[in-house]
């Protein structure tokens, strides 16, 4: 029953690239129909415009920069301390139970309910976009990264004990490969994120980036625009979204 379909699993990208082509034919039927006035839903064709219009101009390419820095730089930040931290945590009982239920507080607040303390405290310059995206994914790095070496098999761990193993040799042969391919997803999944809360912070306070673009061109009603810079955001994060998992593919080929 489900051999017709085995010739599509020699190439998975067909299912994929077949599934955004039926969005984009949907779109350009509804659109060329004129079912919608075109001030709510431009055509592809007039999107495709304001994205040549802008590349021409350099801002979208500014923008793009603007965004990706940010993003870059807040993540950076947040995988810098929810690495030793997620470890520390779950390889140290004593110290979980005096961490977790704070981080465990804190992941429910929603990190844009920090952008008025943000700017209160540090202006409307580049430090409280990046740190919006810092204090939006740190909890969730840790707490998974905790996770992660929490499930390292004891029997791994009490192996190595017995070959002679230190406390240096535990973390670097054992848990770190064990948990390396669960690090990546967990950054692979929480970029995400970053890219929701640098958009965010762009909308409310921003001379430059994806966010401001679109929140200019609501205020002249250029959906086209608006479309346009949607697309670009989707499309950025597939491309990260990819390279992950083509680190994973790489560098923990024990894993796939």
């Amino acid at each position: 029953m489900l051999r017709p379909l085995r010739p599509l699993m020699r190439h998975p990208w067909t299912l994929g690239v077949a599934g955004i082509a039926l969005v984009f034919g949907i779109w350009a039927l509804l659109a060329g129909l004129q079912l919608v006035d075109k001030l709510f839903l431009p055509t592809p064709a007039a999107v495709l415009a304001a994205g040549q219009e802008s590349a021409a101009n350099g801002e979208l390419w500014s923008d793009i920069t603007a965004s990706l820095l940010r993003v870059l730089a807040g993540f950076g930040l947040s995988a810098l301390v929810a690495l030793p931290l997620g470890i520390a945590m779950g390889a140290n009982a004593s110290f979980c139970r005096l961490l977790e239920p704070l981080l465990a507080l804190l992941r429910y607040m929603p990190a844009p309910a920090f952008i008025p303390l943000l700017i209160i405290y540090f202006g409307l310059g580049e430090l409280p976009k990046v740190l919006l995206i810092f204090i939006g994914t740190l909890f969730f790095n840790t707490l998974m990264i905790m996770d992660a070496v929490k499930f390292v098999p004891r029997e791994l761990l009490e192996t190595a004990l017995t070959l002679g193993g230190k406390k240096r040799d535990l973390l670097l042969r054992v848990i770190a490969p064990f948990i390396a391919p669960q690090v990546l997803d967990a950054f692979r999944i929480n970029m995400a994120a970053a890219w929701n809360l640098v958009i965010v912070a762009e909308l409310v306070a921003a001379d430059s980036g994806l966010g401001k673009r679109i929140t200019l061109a609501q205020r002249f009603l250029r959906t086209d625009q608006i479309f346009l810079g949607l697309i670009v955001i989707g499309l950025i994060g597939l491309v990260i979204d990819l390279s992950f998992r083509l680190l994973m593919r790489r560098a923990c080929s024990w894993a796939n």
